[in-house]
């Protein structure tokens, strides 16, 4: 390994450690936050939903209580299927995916992992 290579390669885990405090400190930041906000905390109690994705809930949406009902806050993430209606007939597509994208996606990735815990356990939640 030539001395080049190897200072470039101590100049990267140098940035690594940087990146890796500073990613801790947010974290530790976005915990402090959510354990003084009552919003953040009701929503943590959900399967699935971290301090990272309740934060998010809090700072994306607000007050809930702006919308009429859970699928109005289900359409305004884009967590509804599309619906196609011709002739009549109605046909349900896929997600809408409008919305904000980044929240979609912490609750998708947290639903997956509850999904993947429920597999094969009978308790109630898991059925």
């Amino acid at each position: 390994m030539t001395s080049t290579f190897q200072a470039i390669l101590i100049d990267l885990l140098e940035q690594m450690r940087v990146l890796e405090e500073r990613i801790a400190r947010t974290n530790q930041w976005i915990t402090a936050f959510m354990k003084n906000s009552a919003l953040c905390q009701k929503i943590q109690v959900i399967d699935g939903v971290g301090p990272i994705a309740a934060t998010a809930m809090v700072a994306a949406v607000g007050d809930a209580k702006e919308f009429k009902n859970g699928i109005h806050l289900s359409a305004w993430l884009g967590l509804v299927q599309r619906q196609y209606s011709s002739c009549g007939k109605s046909r349900l597509q896929g997600l809408s995916k409008r919305g904000d994208t980044y929240l979609r996606t912490l609750l998708i990735h947290g639903a997956r992992v509850v999904l993947g815990y429920a597999i094969g356990k009978a308790d109630a939640s898991s059925q």
